[in-house]
């Protein structure tokens, strides 16, 4: 056996690979530990006659009992600078580095701009697809490039950030979701700590007592990290204790005249401008204010302190009929409420691994 060969893992478990913990069975599974497995293993599934799919984290799926498809594990770590200067550094991350370690890995090396992405779960390499943001940062804000395999043809990729076409919560790679399986994501970041973004919900107020409580009279990067740890934690389920998969539902833009209605009914409703004309309201708020926190449809139910997630009260025996009820029942109720439509942020995954409704 050479030193990149794979290993086909047939009829292999996913319900550990997946963090609303659903019960889904591979037909096969592969771990990509190199770059040179990539191509073996889109052999191995051709010549199998199945569908190609890639699982990072497991963090942003909702995933089919069964999945009909050769189901590829990134597993390729590594954190190499490419270019550095006094006042930036452009660095290449391997997409199976465990995202919130690259943070925090970032701010001890003073590259900065992603400590308000802290304890997101995943994978770096689904970072891109989802275009995940928090506390007003996005990846889309730092991307400089990724390289990706495309999966039709074997070909290696180079995508800039204007060709991943982010957009909020999405992208090329989120819409295409069997086409491309990222290896290698490059990031822009500063080194001037003042760049920070402090100033975005209850982020200012918990950085700054930080800062106080450590004798400091400015925010500092760090501050915000250990401000975005602590509100996480104090809002969101460890899925390692209860199974789900984040915040369930995006938070919703509406046109300005829609808001200014809403907010004239509901004067406590936050707000955060997108445009001139539009203005995203907070999921969580709507869902709250329509008395269902902590509730739903057993065994799916929001989350008890933070009603934008959805929880998995049934580990392993739960499953997508499950989350499209209690999904279907949450967002009617908002609807009916408010006129917003709720829109699902986790990937809907079908049983040949494409995306579904």
């Amino acid at each position: 056996m050479t030193q990149h060969a794979i290993t086909p893992l047939f009829h292999h478990d996913l319900s550990a690979c997946n963090t609303m913990a659903l019960q889904c069975t591979a037909d096969v599974a592969i771990t990509l530990s190199h770059n040179e497995q990539i191509s073996p293993a889109i052999a191995f599934a051709k010549q199998q006659g199945l569908p190609l799919m890639v699982l990072s984290g497991g963090s942003n799926v909702l995933l089919p009992k069964q999945l009909h498809a050769v189901v590829l594990l990134p597993n390729i770590t590594g954190i190499d600078v490419i270019q550095d200067s006094d006042t930036d550094v452009i660095i290449s991350v391997g997409a199976g580095e465990n995202w919130h370690d690259f943070v925090a890995t970032c701010l001890t090396k003073g590259w900065y701009g992603l400590e308000n992405l802290a304890l997101i779960p995943g994978l770096v390499g689904a970072s891109p697809v989802q275009n995940i943001g928090a506390y007003g940062v996005q990846i889309s804000d730092f991307l400089y490039a990724l390289t990706a395999t495309d999966l039709s043809t074997g070909e290696v990729c180079t995508f800039n950030n204007d060709e991943c076409q982010f957009a909020y919560r999405d992208s090329l790679f989120k819409r295409l979701p069997s086409r491309y399986l990222i290896s290698q994501v490059a990031f822009k970041l500063h080194k001037n700590p003042k760049h920070t973004k402090t100033d975005y919900g209850d982020l200012a107020e918990t950085a700054t007592q930080i800062a106080h409580d450590n004798a400091r009279d400015s925010v500092t990067p760090q501050d915000v990290f250990d401000a975005v740890v602590r509100i996480r934690q104090s809002k969101l389920p460890d899925p390692n204790e209860l199974a789900n998969c984040g915040s369930f539902f995006q938070n919703p833009i509406i046109s300005q005249d829609k808001f200014t209605a809403l907010k004239a009914q509901y004067p406590d409703l936050p707000s955060y401008p997108v445009s001139d004309s539009e203005v995203k309201i907070p999921a969580g708020w709507l869902i709250d204010k329509a008395g269902l926190k902590g509730k739903g449809v057993f065994p799916i139910l929001t989350h008890a302190k933070q009603a934008l997630v959805l929880t998995n009260h049934a580990r392993l025996t739960a499953n997508q009929s499950d989350i499209k009820t209690a999904q279907t029942f949450i967002a009617d109720t908002v609807h009916d409420k408010f006129g917003v439509t709720l829109v699902r942020e986790p990937v809907w995954i079908t049983e040949t691994g494409g995306i579904g409704e």
